[in-house]
């Protein structure tokens, strides 16, 4: 009787205690003012491609309609995890509730899942238009796109709502602090009381069948990019081809490996730096440089970015650009 009042009172618990940054007060609120300036300026760099892609026609493409859709999905994902952390080392509070701990596990999986499935989709996308040129329109059509993009969200939602619940109806008794600046599965399994062997098979089938799978199947397409590339005469369009698909592979590499390690790491109770660091792999960076590596180096994102720019200074209608201005001002990859 007493051992079932125990497991009750530990079920019902309101609140779990997250790590922080540094244990030092000045260093808490240094790491918070850094990471909000991070998160301010990808945030604000995510939304700024969103705006120009969904108002320049010419961008009005398959690559360029899934640019969008990951540049509004990064601006989600760091905004799980960032604001939160940052706010509780400013106000030097490391609580979180359970309902708002089982909403950031939610949306951590339903980002990252989505997360995976748009690069898989986009590298198949540029896998089309250099591998296979001639068929591209028909491969890439916009019905194809529009389904894509409606499935990967909804998949997500289930694979996120199926994660969430079966982590959430254990018991956490051994202790409320989550060893982690987050709440994510592997730090609530390690405080469950609970037999966690059916959520630790979940999370490795998970990864085995979803996560590799997607990662082999952006890796073969990028083989046969560069073994298109490699075709090519040896110049500019090379260079600019390898430039852009070298760091999309080591972005996709680092979200999905550090992301595998955390989620397959059954480790001890504390948690040490490097888990930490971890997590901000796969939580923070690629939103960071998703931006720079997919349009700061992008000729037609410069391009759109400066006529909309121009539009606002001189004539204050951003609201459509025009596409005759977006065609005759880019000529030769080279902005006029």
């Amino acid at each position: 009787m007493a051992n079932s009042s125990i497991m009750s009172n530990s079920t019902s618990m309101m609140d779990f205690l997250l790590m922080e940054f540094s244990d030092l007060r000045d260093r808490q609120v240094s790491y918070a003012m850094f990471f909000s300036l991070i998160y301010l300026v990808t945030v604000m760099g995510n939304l700024i491609i969103a705006v120009v892609i969904t108002l320049d026609q010419s961008l009005h493409t398959p690559m360029y309609f899934f640019l969008r859709n990951l540049s509004m999905l990064d601006s989600c994902y760091i905004s799980v995890t960032v604001p939160n952390s940052c706010i509780n080392s400013l106000l030097g509070s490391s609580s979180i509730s359970k309902a708002g701990c089982a909403t950031q596990v939610f949306f951590v999986l339903f980002c990252a899942y989505v997360e995976l499935l748009f690069l898989t989709i986009m590298a198949h996308d540029r896998f089309a238009a250099i591998y296979k040129p001639l068929h591209y329109t028909s491969i890439m059509n916009p019905r194809l796109c529009v389904h894509s993009t409606l499935a990967s969200l909804l998949s997500g939602l289930v694979y996120a709502a199926l994660h969430t619940s079966n982590t959430f109806r254990l018991s956490f008794c051994h202790s409320h602090v989550v060893q982690q600046l987050f709440c994510d599965i592997p730090s609530l399994l390690k405080l469950s009381c609970s037999d966690t062997f059916s959520n630790w098979i979940t999370i490795l089938v998970s990864i085995l069948v979803f996560v590799v799978g997607c990662f082999i199947f952006i890796i073969k397409s990028y083989i046969h990019i560069f073994s298109a590339v490699l075709r090519l005469p040896a110049g500019a369009d090379r260079t600019k081809a390898f430039s852009t698909c070298v760091p999309h592979i080591l972005v996709v590499g680092v979200f999905v490996i550090s992301g595998s390690y955390v989620y397959l790491r059954r480790s001890a109770m504390s948690a040490s730096t490097w888990d930490m660091v971890l997590s901000i792999f796969y939580s923070v960076i690629p939103p960071i440089f998703n931006p720079i590596i997919y349009s700061l180096k992008n000729t037609q994102i410069q391009c759109a970015l400066r006529k909309l720019v121009t539009r606002m200074l001189f004539s204050g209608n951003v609201l459509r650009i025009p596409t005759q201005l977006s065609h005759s001002h880019v000529v030769g990859n080279q902005c006029r």
